[in-house]
């Protein structure tokens, strides 16, 4: 197996392992919470925004993470402690971007794009069919 067919088979940066399989705390039922599954919860992608921090800087990084971790309410240590944890947690965050975690970072702003577009086709469509049914008529009538 070639090195080029390692990557193939885990395409994110291997950089990101050691903060994204930190963890944060125990949730509620006492299991173990990583990094990787509290921004998974927070609805995020964790590789991107694991990218997004890293492109930012270790203060800038740290402070964006303690953020996020004020918002995630399901391991209350986090409550009264975000701020220390996101300090450690940082420290975890590779010291200066690879041109793997640039990569990683562009195709955040890559794979956004599309998103946008779809939705302003999708309000599109929405539009050109009540056109039809509205102004056109769309009742099949014959009339």
């Amino acid at each position: 197996m070639t090195m080029a067919d390692l990557n193939a088979l885990n395409p994110h940066p291997p950089e990101f392992d050691r903060f994204l399989h930190a963890s944060v705390g125990e949730d509620r039922n006492g299991y173990a919470v990583t990094v990787l599954s509290t921004l998974a919860r927070l609805g995020l992608d964790p590789w991107k925004e694991t990218a997004e921090l890293v492109t930012l800087g270790r203060d800038d990084a740290r402070a964006r993470l303690g953020a996020l971790l004020a918002r995630f309410r399901d391991v209350p240590a986090l409550a009264s402690d975000h701020g220390k944890v996101a300090q450690d947690l940082s420290q975890l965050l590779p010291d200066c971007p690879t041109p793997a975690i640039l990569k990683q970072a562009a195709s955040t702003l890559v794979d956004a794009r599309p998103g946008a577009s779809g939705a302003i086709w999708t309000v599109f469509a929405i539009i050109v069919v009540l056109f039809q049914m509205f102004i056109v008529g769309g009742s099949g009538s014959g009339e």
